[in-house]
This record gives structure tokens, sequence and C-alpha cells, in this order.
């Protein structure tokens, strides 16, 4: 079961909360590429997979509140790690930083259509460390990317540290 990091919600749950949500990414989460990104570590013992949903649902419920296009948002949170490859095994950091958001946009495209806010989007998400992005929508990809790697590394601590305490 998928748990939206920092939320007491699962992405399998039937409440309305959670369900628009689910029919604007639906096909992305169905596709066998996608799918592939569970198969990644992303930040400490979180899947690649997982960390593009926490994005995803973030992008989804700011630009909701916020009347920005959410669709659009949330999809471009599914996708903006969209690369099969371990970066800790292929190249550096630095590189990785650069490389990855047009690796990311290059299959996305091959699996589904992309607009122009969702391009964007995964392509300036590293921000600020890349030309500043377009749209508002990809402000908040930017920032909820940020926001959910964050959590991601605070949760795994926590669990490292109660493993310690406990064990």
């Amino acid at each position: 079961m998928t748990k939206i990091i920092g939320l007491n919600l699962w992405l399998e749950d039937d409440n309305a909360k959670i369900e628009h949500f689910k029919e604007c990414v639906a096909d992305l989460l169905e596709n066998n590429t996608v799918k592939q990104l569970d198969g990644f570590e992303q930040h400490c013992r979180t899947s690649r997979l997982q960390h593009c949903i926490n994005v995803s649902y973030y992008s989804y419920r700011i630009c909701k509140a916020l009347r920005f296009d959410f669709v659009s948002a949330a999809r471009a949170g599914i996708l903006h790690d969209l690369f099969l490859y371990d970066w800790r095994e292929s190249c550096t950091k630095l590189e990785h930083t650069r490389q990855h958001p047009q690796a990311a946009l290059k299959n996305a495209m091959e699996i589904t259509e992309v607009n122009e806010i969702e391009a964007d989007a995964i392509s300036h998400h590293m921000f600020p460390l890349c030309a500043f992005p377009k749209f508002k929508e990809s402000y908040v990809v930017s920032l909820a990317d940020k926001y959910c790697a964050s959590m991601e590394v605070v949760a795994s601590f926590k669990n490292f540290i109660k493993r310690k305490l406990i064990g």
C-alpha cells in the first residue's frame, strides 16, 4: 500500500479526498514504464515511484487550492523523475542534477502526451539549479519536490533512530 508522506492518506483509499487525484494520474500509474520506478531508491529507502506520487499529490493539492492547473501539476509530479537508471552508479551528482530532468521529459513524451505546463514543470523541477520555470505550476512542482525529498529523508532518519533505540 502507498501512503502519502506526511499524511494519514493511502493511495488505495476509497474516499473523495483522493479519488479525483487518482483520476488525474490513473493512466500514468498503470503505465509499465512508470511502474518500473518502484525498483529504484530515490531518497533514503523511498522508492522513486513513491517519491513521484508524493510530489504529485502535494502539487495537485496546492494547485487545486490556488486554482492553478492542478491536473497538469499532478501529472508532472508523477513524471518529473521518470528516468530509469541509478545515478549513483552511472554519473556524478552534478551530472545527474543537470541531466535527469531532460531524461525524464524525454521518457514522459514517449509514454504520454505532455502539455506545455507539464513539460516545463518536468524540465525545471530542479530550480534554482536550472533556468527559471515559465509557469506557476512548475514552481509548485519544484517546491513540492524539495518538500517531499526533505520529508522522506526525515522519515528515514526517524526510522533509523527507532531501530537503534529499540534494537
